[in-house]
Order: C-alpha cells, then structure tokens, then sequence
C-alpha cells in the first residue's frame, strides 16, 4: 500500500509536486541527492518523510529503517566544503536502533493520520482473545441476543436529532468495524470513557437484524493500546 504525498503532515502542495517532477526525471539516488534536486523539501518536511517511513527504500543500493533515514537527513542538512560540494553523498547505515511497533505507530498517526502496517489492535489480538474480547468480525457472525464484549479505536461518535439521545460509536479493529449503540443512562453512567478515550473496551448485548449488528452498550471502558493519535469524527 502507498499513502499519497498529500496525507504527508505539513508538506506544502508546491514541495510535493516538486518531489514528483524531480522523481519522473529520475529516480533519487540517496537521501542527499533529494534534498539537493528538491529544495523545495523544508528540513522538517524531509524529517517527516523519514520518520514516517517514506524515505526507506530510497536508495537502490540499500534499504534504510527509519532512524537510519533520520540520520541521513540530519547529515544531508549540513553544508558540504568547497572540496566536496556537488558531490552526491550515497546513503549508509545508522548507529541507531529500529523504532519499536509503538514508535512506528505513533509516528505513522502523527504523520499521515494512518498507518499502513497493522491496526494497533493487531498487536494486541491475543490478550483480547484470551479475555474473550471479539474482534468486529466475529461480533458480525454472533447471533442475536448474546453477550459480548468488542473493543477497538474510536473513529466515529454520533448523536442524530432524531434517535432520543442514543449515542453511536464506531470501533475499528485489525478486521474491520463494530457498530455500538449506547442508550441514554449508559451514557450518563460511562460520559467519561465514551467521550475521552482513543481505545475503549464495550460489553453488552448484540442486535442482529436483517444482517445488520450493533452491540447494544451495557459497560464501556477506557483501554489502553498506543499512544498513536488515532483520529475520530465526533458529532459531526
């Protein structure tokens, strides 16, 4: 999967076209020769590049992880002496350890708003399996009237005009969405962990209509999965 330049946070429009003119001419040889052919690219513009990953395989000759994509950028930002100057530097590798899977995620939100590896929950599949927390696939399969526990990252909350106060959350797991329905007393009695949190836990009782499910809430809790931003359209 490729995330469009235009999901880069704070990477202005005429950089990004910039980057692509210079990209169709040729292929970029290193993290400098970048910099040099794009200076368009702002420092910060190429450090997010980095450490969202963008810059990795930049190089034919080699394949960079994110710190040692960071370092290059750092050192193309120097000034070269007259000896050495128009002088592409070949990328290399960094004294630097591999970002973990939360400092990958973490940055993946931060800087494009997703991520193209696994959903945070991914990582967390197991624990929720052996806590009897469903994945929303497997809420989707469950038959009306059963108990159920889901837990996800928020992507929605909603309150229609229309629906007499009923509050509706959207979950996003690894394998797709749970659709929640919260009714007025348990929003009074959960405000706090339906409104604040980026990862809750929910437990209540499924509706399954005609092929459509929702987890009727009964008990919601805040979780904590990352600290990646995962961002959620709110009443919107």
């Amino acid at each position: 999967m490729r995330v469009g330049l235009r999901y880069v946070r704070r990477l202005q429009q005429i950089a990004g076209e910039s980057l692509v003119q210079a990209r169709q001419q040729r292929p970029f040889a290193s993290t400098d020769d970048l910099a040099r052919r794009v200076p368009e690219l702002s420092r910060n513009n190429l450090r997010m590049l980095a450490q969202i990953g963008a810059l990795n395989n930049i190089s034919a000759d080699m394949s960079l992880h994110r710190r040692d994509a960071l370092w290059q950028v750092e050192k193309a930002g120097c000034k070269a002496g007259p000896l050495l100057e128009g002088i592409v530097e070949q990328d290399a590798p960094s004294p630097l350890a591999r970002m973990d899977v939360e400092e990958r995620l973490v940055s993946d939100y931060y800087g494009t708003g997703m991520t193209t590896g696994p959903h945070p929950m991914y990582y967390r599949r197991e624990e929720m399996r052996s806590l009897n927390i469903k994945s929303a696939a497997e809420l989707r399969a469950m038959e009306n009237g059963m108990k159920a526990t889901v837990a996800g990252a928020v992507i929605t909350r909603q309150r229609p005009g229309t629906a007499k106060g009923l509050i509706f959350l959207t979950l996003e797991d690894e394998t797709g969405n749970a659709n929640v329905i919260v009714m007025p007393d348990i929003y009074e009695k959960y405000r706090q962990a339906i409104l604040e949190p980026k990862f809750v836990c929910v437990s209540g009782t499924v509706q399954n209509q005609d092929g459509i499910v929702h987890l009727r809430a009964k008990q919601v809790e805040a979780l904590t999965i990352s600290a990646a931003q995962v961002a959620s359209h709110d009443f919107h």
